[in-house]
């Protein structure tokens, strides 16, 4: 039985993409194993070895060459370092990043709140109100939040994000200003480095620096807009844009009151570790090196 539940459905012809205990109980009667059994049994057994194929998990490997030197030159800017060198007191380091497509969804009926022991009640059926694009941006060491909303991403918008900060104290005073990225389209590659430098030359000078591919979860203004997601957006219930966007920046707002840096544990070291484990599982990849 539990072999049964290790096993993919497809490849048993079942038009299935993952098993629950009544299915699995199911193909075991059908396969002749047993004449008879429950799900509750089904889960019993498994539950002995903590198997439970009706959960899976998403996963992918670093598939960017640099991955190691990109990864460890975030990882040390978070730790105060840059090429070997502590900080400055006038360096700074900004993550920033864009959250596209956030929807204003107007209700059919007004959202109840939460009553007794019954929590908030939103009604199902909306109305679209259109779309517009949320760009913050976190100081990892301070604390400090910036954003702005924008009916869409590119180049022209994440420019007036940077120079937004750029224009405010310190950044404005500062030696360097680190801008933490990923590799979307309105910071990609060379171009946006150029573009951006030839802009903050020198006092502050800007530098650009790109995560790995596929490496989001070492940009902390992720976390940020986890908690954007979970506070701000969920359940999404707003008459129009207008409201959303004052929404978005009051919270901004709110959370900076409270905000405390980032307890980020995960160094150069742990990234050393990590990729020594994938390179004893995947030679091919060459990623410790």
């Amino acid at each position: 039985m539990k072999a049964l539940a290790c096993e993919l459905p497809a490849t048993n012809g079942l038009p299935l993409s993952r098993f629950s205990t009544a299915e699995i109980a199911r193909e075991a009667v059908r396969r002749g194993i047993v004449c008879e059994l429950s799900g509750a049994t089904v889960w019993r057994w498994l539950s002995e070895d903590a198997i439970k194929p009706w959960q899976y998990r998403s996963w992918i490997f670093p598939r960017d060459p640099r991955f190691r030197e990109k990864a460890a030159r975030v990882l040390d800017l978070y730790e105060g370092r840059f090429e070997g060198r502590l900080l400055h007191p006038a360096d700074f380091v900004l993550c920033a990043d864009e959250k596209p497509s956030i929807q204003a969804r107007r209700r059919k009926h007004e959202t109840l709140p939460a009553r007794g022991s019954r929590g908030q009640k939103v009604e199902h059926d909306y109305e679209r109100m259109g779309a517009l694009c949320y760009l913050p941006a976190w100081d990892v060491k301070r604390a400090k939040l910036f954003g702005r909303c924008e009916q869409r991403t590119g180049i022209a918008p994440f420019d007036r994000l940077v120079a937004q900060v750029m224009g405010e104290e310190p950044y404005r005073s500062a030696r360097r200003v680190f801008w933490v990225v990923d590799n979307g389209s309105a910071h990609r590659g060379q171009r946006a480095v150029t573009r951006l430098a030839a802009k903050w030359p020198k006092w502050p000078e800007l530098i650009l620096v790109h995560l790995p591919v596929h490496a989001s979860w070492l940009n902390q203004v992720e976390i940020y807009l986890s908690i954007v997601q979970r506070k701000v957006l969920t359940p999404n219930d707003f008459d129009d844009l207008a409201a959303v966007e004052e929404r978005l920046l009051a919270f901004q707002r709110h959370y900076e009151e409270i905000a405390r840096p980032f307890e980020w544990t995960f160094t150069r070291r742990e990234l050393d570790r990590l990729l020594e484990r994938l390179d004893e599982r995947e030679p091919a990849l060459g990623l410790a090196a």
